[in-house]
């Protein structure tokens, strides 16, 4: 056999072992985030909140309890977080919010929130109203395409 044909044998046979070992870890990356899902699903419960500021900020910069940062690892004390202060009752409290909900979220304004733990996993408007979903700005360039074709008499492009 020629060094090539050996060479490329080892690369295959090393892209095989780690393809496996992806397989794996992410099985078993997904087993744990569904028992986390469940966790948080036993723990839910609805409150009314008055939301005061959210922002992304870093674990460690966001005023979080000790026990909650000491209890993440390492690696993602240093990201950033959707962060929420919001007043539940009486007390402000700084809360981790869902990143696919955070755009959502008013500030400002009473909601009512499903809280689980110190994680935000849904809100509502108070009194049965729903949210309006912040509209995305658009890029320079589709601003400056839709003018364009403004000037020349198209149609505009969605």
């Amino acid at each position: 056999m020629s060094t090539v044909t050996i060479v490329l044998l080892v690369i295959l046979a090393v892209l095989i072992v780690g393809v496996v070992v992806l397989y794996f870890l992410g099985r078993k990356a997904q087993k744990k985030q569904a028992e986390q899902q469940e966790q948080i699903e036993a723990y839910k419960q609805t409150v009314s909140m008055l939301i005061i500021d959210k922002k992304r900020m870093k674990l460690k910069d966001a005023g979080l309890p000790a026990t909650v940062i000491e209890q993440t690892p390492k690696l993602l004390r240093g990201s950033k977080l959707p962060i929420v202060k919001a007043k539940v009752g009486p007390q402000v409290m700084t809360l981790v919010c869902e990143e696919s909900i955070f755009e959502s979220v008013p500030v400002k304004k009473e909601v009512k929130a499903t809280v689980s733990g110190i994680y935000i996993t849904a809100v509502k408007g108070l009194h049965g109203t729903t949210l309006v979903k912040p509209t995305k700005k658009k890029g320079w360039f589709k601003r400056n395409v839709e003018k364009l074709q403004e000037k020349a008499g198209a149609k505009p492009l969605k």
